[in-house]
């Protein structure tokens, strides 16, 4: 599955948009379950990584310095040029919004990876990124949006996020380091852990797909495709540009041109579902950017090490 993990990913797109198509009241009882099966999905990541790695990736402030930079000021640079061109309707552009402006926590660090670029340091940068789209995203909303519809969006989903995708896993995936360290058994638990990650990632695209591909249907989600793909393709050199700026090496290079370009759709979600009722397309937007983007970040893998190799 290793071998072959972007085709099982397509896949899963695939079969979640079936499923959603062919039995569209799965969707409601499939919500929940995305939440945990996201923590699942980067306890078993963070779990590759040893906890004193972390530390030492940390202590890099040139690539954690470019990823902060990409991500917080280049990135709402490039949604502030592109802002004219979003389809009209406050709601649809609220979900385009959230998920442009949230950079990617998960499956980033396994195209990035693909690529040769050093996903340890994007591992790392992982909490501090979470953290600072959290704090920042509200006075984003507030600039692009006005203070009515920045106010809709809550700081409580946003902290719940962080304690159940972020803190939780990495504090289990310490101490089950710390277990395979002393005993065997430990050792056998977390290398079955390893094994899990990429079933455990189709299972939260298709999951994902399936529960909001209802929908999709009947809404001129079309419009926004466009917005996503010229996202990606300016990113690909706005990256290129913060690379340069920062002098970063060629692994690190390639881990902030996917930290700049990938989203964080999987996360935002569970936020959007919980908007009141007329924000409800919300949820198209972000849906409609993860379709786009896992094709996207394909073509990353292949184009990213001829721009910087």
């Amino acid at each position: 599955m290793e071998r072959h993990q972007v085709a099982v990913y397509l896949g899963a797109l695939a079969a979640g948009a079936l499923l959603g198509r062919l039995a569209p009241a799965a969707g409601p009882g499939l919500e929940p379950a995305i939440n945990p099966i996201l923590a699942a999905l980067l306890y078993v990541t963070f779990l590759q990584v040893p906890a004193a790695e972390l530390g030492r990736s940390l202590r890099d402030a040139r690539f954690l310095g470019a990823a902060l930079a990409v991500n917080f000021v280049v990135v709402p640079l490039v949604v502030a040029a592109m802002f004219a061109f979003f389809p009209a309707g406050p709601a649809l552009r609220l979900g385009m919004l959230l998920v442009l402006l949230a950079p990617c926590v998960d499956y980033v660090i396994v195209f990035s990876g693909l690529a040769g670029g050093s996903s340890r340091r994007l591992l790392a940068a992982t909490p501090v990124l979470l953290l600072a789209q959290m704090i920042l995203l509200p006075g984003f909303l507030y600039l692009f949006l006005g203070a009515d519809l920045a106010r809709v969006v809550r700081v409580g989903p946003f902290l719940r996020a962080f304690l159940v995708l972020i803190v939780v896993p990495l504090v289990l995936a310490w101490l089950t380091q710390a277990w395979a360290a002393r005993y065997a058994s430990g050792r056998r638990f977390a290398d079955a852990g390893g094994s899990a990650m990429v079933p455990l990632m189709a299972v939260a695209l298709a999951t994902v797909v399936a529960s909001q591909a209802p929908k999709v249907h009947g809404v001129g989600v079309v419009a926004v495709v466009p917005v996503y793909v010229v996202f990606l393709v300016v990113m690909a050199f706005a990256g290129l540009g913060v690379v340069r700026l920062f002098r970063l090496d060629v692994s690190g290079g390639r881990a902030i041109v996917f930290t700049g370009a990938a989203r964080n759709s999987l996360v935002v979600l569970p936020v959007v579902l919980a908007l009141p009722g007329e924000f409800a397309v919300a949820a198209v937007g972000v849906v409609a950017q993860t379709l786009v983007e896992v094709v996207g970040m394909v073509c990353y893998v292949r184009w990213v090490p001829r721009l910087l190799s």
